[in-house]
């Protein structure tokens, strides 16, 4: 018997991979081999279906940020292993998933808006604030105001409508965006560890 938690994560999968407007009920029991029955079980209709996976996807990343933050030896090695994170969604993640989110499912689109505007931002300012006392970053950095701009401008990485799929690589971007942030806010100190971390390989 599936367990919630599965049906959900192979859910997130299909999603990644197929989109979400395209794929029906039919199709996502019959991809994960299970009946339309097993699969109300857990969920009313599709729209509650993409929400509790929303919303297991948001717990998910909360985890595995927190992970980053206890594992990384500095702020610097922090944002570029949350950097990796990023990453790894976007290698897996087909374009139209945000578009239709967006589109037809705004409160489950809402909810990720709130994630990243309220925990993700807080993480980012955190990551700020002790990069400010360890001396890697600027002393004249302002942690809320470049937090709300990272946010903002790293969710635009996933939009069509500003860096479509057939004009920009999601990898580059991502590479070119992080390391753009760590060189407007670092000190030179911040500078020579980040070289040392990307000698090391750690993105």
């Amino acid at each position: 018997m599936e367990s919630q938690q599965n049906i959900f994560e192979k859910v997130e999968e299909l999603f990644f991979k197929f989109g979400i407007k395209s794929i029906t009920m039919d199709d996502i029991s019959r991809e994960m081999g299970i009946s339309k029955k097993t699969l109300y079980q857990f969920v009313e209709n599709k729209a509650d279906l993409i929400e509790k996976t929303v919303l297991q996807f948001i717990e998910t990343e909360k985890v595995e940020i927190k992970s980053v933050h206890k594992a990384a030896n500095d702020p610097i090695e922090e944002l570029l292993l949350i950097a990796k994170l990023g990453l790894r969604h976007v290698r897996k993640l087909r374009p139209t998933t945000v578009y239709d989110l967006k589109k037809y499912y705004r409160d489950s689109w809402s909810l990720i808006e709130t994630f990243h505007h309220s925990y993700f931002y807080e993480c980012i300012k955190t990551n700020l604030e002790e990069g400010i006392k360890k001396g890697v970053y600027r002393k004249d950095v302002n942690p809320e105001v470049i937090a709300k701009i990272y946010g903002l401008a790293s969710f635009s990485l996933v939009d069509e409508n500003i860096f479509p799929l057939k004009d920009f690589n999601k990898e580059s971007l991502f590479h070119q965006y992080i390391f753009y942030h760590i060189h407007g806010i670092a000190s030179e100190k911040g500078i020579q560890l980040l070289n040392k971390h990307l000698s090391n390989g750690n993105i």
